[in-house]
């Protein structure tokens, strides 16, 4: 495993796997859930990939963790991952259809370790997720615009995430011709939790920009 995947896991680690159960555990113990989440992410502030490094070490202790390809499973987690931790919670309709958009990308991404092996199927995924990027984008200008009405004192940080957006995206799209040449799937799910990240990045954005 290169030290970009790992940084990418560490990354990955709180929001995708800790924070969705984190939000069921609101639902029966809000004050226990705050605390607990309070606490992982003081952590990770202080020692940034702990979340990750407790996974890995249960990994280890239930002797699974060379079974387990770390980031196939993160992207197939997306599947069900129902968390609104990158959700607006704002009732207006743009900001509704930007949450439908984000979550509808970030889904179809985790599409890819069942469809890969079908290239059928996997050609007709690939579609889909450049059309979900494209319907990201426009929601996310859509708002940028205005935002540059208002005088959005976030904006500046709005326009570079979605610079970064766009630059993981055409790096996605680059994998993707790579790998019909060399068939080198994990570099496609690499390159997929990296678009996943940056979906839930310019989301938390545009959450501090928009309260």
């Amino acid at each position: 495993m290169t030290m970009g995947e790992e940084t990418l896991h560490s990354q990955m680690a709180l929001p995708v796997v800790i924070g969705p159960i984190l939000e069921k555990l609101e639902k029966k113990d809000i004050a226990a859930a705050q605390t607990l989440r309070a606490a992982f992410t003081k952590v990770e502030v202080v020692h940034p990939g702990f979340t990750y490094d407790l996974i890995k070490a249960l990994l280890h202790k239930g002797e699974v963790f060379n079974k387990i390809d770390m980031c196939e499973a993160l992207l197939r987690l997306e599947k069900i991952n129902e968390s609104e931790e990158f959700q607006i919670d704002r009732s207006e309709d743009i900001y509704r259809t930007l949450n439908v958009k984000s979550r509808a990308l970030k889904k179809i991404l985790s599409w890819i370790p069942d469809e890969i092996h079908d290239r059928k199927k996997f050609l007709e995924t690939i579609k889909d997720i450049a059309n979900a990027i494209r319907n990201l984008l426009d929601s996310v200008s859509k708002i940028t615009e205005e935002m540059k009405d208002r005088g959005n004192p976030q904006l500046q940080n709005l326009e570079q995430q979605k610079r970064e957006f766009v630059k993981y995206s055409k790096r996605f799209s680059n994998t993707l011709k790579t790998y019909f040449k060399d068939g080198h799937q994990n570099d496609v799910y690499i390159s997929a939790n990296h678009l996943i990240h940056q979906t839930n990045l310019i989301m938390k954005t545009l959450k501090v920009a928009s309260s």
